[in-house]
């Protein structure tokens, strides 16, 4: 009889090594679940699980007509993970190279890189790059955020990491992210991915743009490289423009291609809301044409002008000399980098004599005076609370003077005495009441308060020149809006220069109205002053190089000395103009101040009349049309006096 197929001592030697197999098995897997289960599951998710966010974009700047100011473009990074490419693909290499206008050795150079080789350390930087904190990460029990990926089943990275971060056996790491361009149009992208070639794929990013370059630079401000809001609407409403991100939770593979079919969650962005100013591009181009002027004929060292509507303070026209390009703010030079200050509310000058219609609108509204009271505006000397003060000089000899030709001759003795009249702690208070010594919560730009001193602070000698606008400095903004309050009818708004916030599908989410800070003066007192300042630019008046024809011109001349080296130069002046018109219903406010035009000046002395009214006079011509202002006489007279006469439009 035959034996069975095995002995005993094969039957039991294979079970012995079934027993011995199943048991290192059952060794395995309780080590792997049990035993080191929290650090393999961290490495997991490490490789395999992505929080990736989805960037938004940036919502548009425009102006008042819907023109923009300043927008978000979709672009691709192109990049390549060599690890991915392959062979089959290599005959299309010099076609992707010709479309992205790449060198094909170049680009074959990049192809064929695929590790990064170690850089020496020293032992100080060895001990820091051990030393480097873990990065933060959302409390999601996930890692941190990937980089956002243009074609969702392709690897995403930077070039500062890779994906494979563990090294070879010779200290190199793989290359999983290579740049290859970084300005890709999407309908380039679109025929990039039209090749098939596996490995290459893009990264979407948004790039800032600003079409009309430097026009009203100073108020939109700009986006820097690394997306950061810098200066003017582009930082003040930034938490509307940015929009806000979304981001996915997915897993990848081991090359590190997201694998959608695990896509476990998704949040879309929100793409960021528009802001539209109250800025018209027409009336800015037109304020920075007449800057370019300023600068080429004068050569001064700065120069602002501000164009605004006195009915609701919205400003319509904003700009300064000298300005830069939006699109190149890197390369302004660090000596020049003035250029990039909002000097209209930055700065602070003396305003000379525009400063008049404060103690002259004071007085009226005091009843002190009347526009036919009398001064002596020949003495030299007066008594004034017991003591003998001496009145300022003027440019010419002037004898008896009505306060309406003090004020169209631009008396300096005759604005301290009803300085004087006023008294310190009156002057004071008007003063504020015009909107100097605070900011006017203009939004962008770093405004300041301007100094006014408090009257108990005054020297015996102020309550003569301050009248006239010295030992009290303001912004060209404060100065534009205190002649503001004279063209609204006695009240001082608040500059504002934002109109609308819209959402992604172009809905009103927020709209700015016309905000009150205070009664200056009656309106009674406003429509005095008014008609008071129209003779500054008749014949006989300061300025009659303003003029405008056919329309009746508001407005004061300016001339201050400068305070160098410790006095007053008698070479260096601050030139200004500042008026509105029409002045029995004003629609538009036209400040021009310039800094320092002397030298190019026939004089030698810059005054407002020959430097800052002529412009005044070009830009309201020009400015005609566009607004559609109509003189006193046109038919619709009667109807729009008494919509101007609510504050409103």
């Amino acid at each position: 009889m035959s034996k069975g197929f095995a002995s005993s001592y094969r039957i039991v030697l294979l079970s012995t090594g079934l027993f011995l197999g199943f048991g290192a098995l059952g060794m395995r897997l309780v080590w792997l679940h049990v035993i080191d289960r929290d650090s393999l599951l961290k490495t997991i998710t490490r490789v395999r699980h992505q929080l990736i966010p989805e960037k938004a974009k940036r919502g548009d700047i425009r102006d008042a007509r819907g023109g923009i100011l300043a927008t978000s473009s979709s672009r691709l990074i192109l990049g390549v993970d060599p690890h991915a490419l392959r062979p089959q693909d290599e005959e299309k290499w010099p076609r992707l190279a010709a479309m992205i206008n790449l060198p094909e050795a170049e680009l074959r150079r990049i192809f064929f890189t695929k590790f990064r080789e170690p850089s020496p350390l020293t032992p100080a930087t060895a001990a820091s790059a051990r030393a480097k904190p873990a990065d933060l990460v959302f409390d999601l029990g996930l890692p941190a955020p990937a980089s956002v990926s243009a074609a969702p089943d392709t690897p995403v990275a930077d070039d500062d990491s890779d994906l494979d971060p563990t090294p070879d056996e010779k200290g190199r790491r793989a290359i999983r992210w290579a740049k290859l361009r970084e300005d890709i149009s999407e309908a380039q992208y679109a025929e990039i991915l039209k090749l098939g070639i596996k490995g290459v794929y893009g990264d979407r990013a948004y790039h800032r743009a600003y079409p009309n370059n430097q026009i009203a630079a100073h108020v939109i401000g700009y986006v820097n490289r690394q997306q950061e809001a810098v200066a003017g609407i582009e930082a003040y409403a930034d938490f509307y423009l940015r929009g806000q991100p979304g981001w996915r939770v997915g897993e990848r593979d081991g090359r590190g291609g997201e694998l959608p079919q695990f896509l476990a969650r998704q949040v879309p962005p929100a793409h960021g809301y528009s802001v539209m100013l109250s800025i018209d591009l027409i009336v800015q181009d037109i304020v920075e044409q007449e800057l370019t002027h300023l600068a080429e004929k004068y050569q001064p060292l700065k120069a602002s002008i501000i164009v605004s509507d006195p009915r609701t303070g919205f400003i319509l026209g904003m700009g300064n000399y000298p300005t830069f390009n939006l699109n190149e703010y890197n390369k302004v030079p660090k000596d020049e980098m003035v250029r990039m200050k909002n000097v209209a509310v930055a700065d602070i000058y003396d305003p000379g004599s525009v400063f008049k219609i404060v103690a002259a609108a004071g007085a009226l509204e005091e009843r002190l005076v009347k526009p036919t009271s009398l001064f002596d505006c020949s003495q030299e000397r007066v008594m004034y609370r017991g003591s003998s003060l001496k009145l300022p000089g003027e440019d010419h000899r002037m004898g008896t003077l009505t306060v309406s030709e003090i004020i169209s001759h631009s008396s300096n003795r005759g604005a301290a005495q009803l300085g004087m009249a006023l008294g310190e702690e009156r002057l004071y208070r008007y003063a504020r009441a015009f909107g100097f010594g605070a900011k006017l919560g203009f939004p962008v730009g770093g405004e300041v308060s301007g100094i006014l001193n408090p009257y108990k602070e005054w020297n015996k000698i102020d309550i003569v020149i301050i009248p006239m606008g010295h030992s009290v400095s303001s912004t060209v903004l404060q100065m534009h809006q205190a002649m503001s309050v004279i063209a609204s009818g006695g009240m001082l708004l608040r500059p504002q220069i934002i109109r609308q916030v819209r959402d992604a599908a172009n809905e009103e989410v927020y709209r700015f109205d016309r905000v009150e800070i205070g009664r200056a003066v009656s309106p009674e007192t406003a429509r005095t002053v008014a008609q008071m300042l129209t003779g500054v630019v008749k014949p006989g008046g300061t300025a009659v190089e303003a003029a405008i024809d056919g329309f009746d011109v508001a407005g004061k001349t300016g001339t201050s000395q400068k305070f160098l080296n410790g006095e007053w130069s008698k070479k260096h002046h601050i030139a200004s103009f500042v008026g509105f018109f029409p002045a029995g219903r004003p629609q538009v406010v036209i400040s021009v101040v310039v800094d320092d035009a002397d030298h190019r000046t026939p004089s030698g002395v810059a005054y407002g009349r020959t430097v800052a009214a002529p412009s005044f006079k070009r830009i309201g011509e020009r400015l005609v049309p566009i607004l559609n202002i109509q003189s006193e006489g046109a038919p619709e007279n009667s109807r729009l006096l008494a919509a101007n006469a609510g504050g409103h439009r």
